[in-house]
């Protein structure tokens, strides 16, 4: 998308099919779908998505920032209803459970955890985290040396685990339960 010049109306549909396409398809195949794939079955060449997306994370990103924009909203919802230390253990969860309920969100989350990734995810993603961090250590709820990307790596490790046993989220809870334990101040 070119930054200061409006689109153009057909260029303004194409890219809004295109992100819709790509959610659908990335939802129904994982991260990896076919680009092609999705460019034939938005209507438009490859050449059409390559420019809107120069990149398959580029894509991945416009198709779920508002489901990263609205994790990071959860957080602040989070830490307004709840005790910090509730507030970061209950975010981690929800973060958890997209991770492996939406397909591409996990590849999206898991470079945010990677130094250099995901610039856009990261930066909410890591912005929200790290005030849950900050709050559950300034009540004593999480031990000073916890680091924000320690707990998000950690929770991307756990939302691994429980796909990789096929328990999904019935195991998440108490993955996170035990993690929390380990990360608990005094």
């Amino acid at each position: 998308m070119t930054q200061g010049r409006p689109m153009r109306a057909d260029a303004r549909r194409n890219y809004e099919r295109l992100l819709t396409v790509a959610a659908e398809s990335f939802a129904e195949h994982g991260e990896n779908a076919s680009l092609d794939d999705i460019a034939r079955r938005a209507g438009v060449g490859s050449g059409t998505l390559y420019r809107h997306f120069p990149t398959r994370q580029a894509l991945l990103e416009a198709a779920y920032v508002d489901r990263i924009e609205a994790l990071g909203a959860r957080a602040d919802e989070l830490v307004r209803e709840l005790p910090p230390g509730e507030a970061l253990g209950e975010w981690l969860y929800e973060l958890a459970v997209g991770t492996l309920q939406v397909r591409g969100m996990k590849a999206l989350l898991g470079s945010a955890v990677a130094d250099g990734g995901a610039a856009a995810c990261a930066t909410t993603v890591k912005g929200a985290v790290t005030r849950l961090v900050v709050a559950a250590q300034a009540v004593g709820a999480l031990r000073a040396d916890v680091e924000p990307i320690d707990v998000l790596r950690l929770t991307h490790g756990v939302a691994s685990a429980a796909e990789l046993a096929g328990t999904g989220e019935p195991e998440i809870r108490r993955y996170l339960g035990l993690l929390h334990e380990g990360l608990r101040a005094g």
